[in-house]
């Protein structure tokens, strides 16, 4: 007799484990690194961690719209540097390039 198990998987969310503004950063630093240089990955992580906090506030400051910051940072969207700047900047974080 062969006796079948269910799976015990279960879905990761980034946004459970982004309780605090460090957390943020440390996940939006080894995003970027891992990033394959189309920003897909970056605008995931920045999804990730608005969704962690309060989108409908995070827009209020950013200048956006609830519905604009969705659009901005969906799979699909097409952000303009100018838009990642404000969004980044309203979660309190500051890019930094180094050599």
């Amino acid at each position: 007799m062969v006796e079948v198990l269910e799976s015990a998987t279960c879905k990761w969310d980034a946004v459970e484990h982004l309780g605090t503004r460090e957390d943020a950063r440390l996940y939006l630093e080894a995003c970027n690194e891992e990033d394959p240089g189309d920003g897909s990955l970056i605008r995931a992580a920045l999804s990730d961690i608005a969704r962690a906090r309060n989108m409908s506030g995070l827009a209020r400051e950013a200048g956006l719209s609830r519905e604009g910051l969705y659009k901005a940072l969906s799979q699909d969207g097409n952000s303009t540097f100018a838009t990642v700047m404000r969004i980044t900047r309203a979660l309190g974080l500051r890019l930094r390039v180094t050599a």
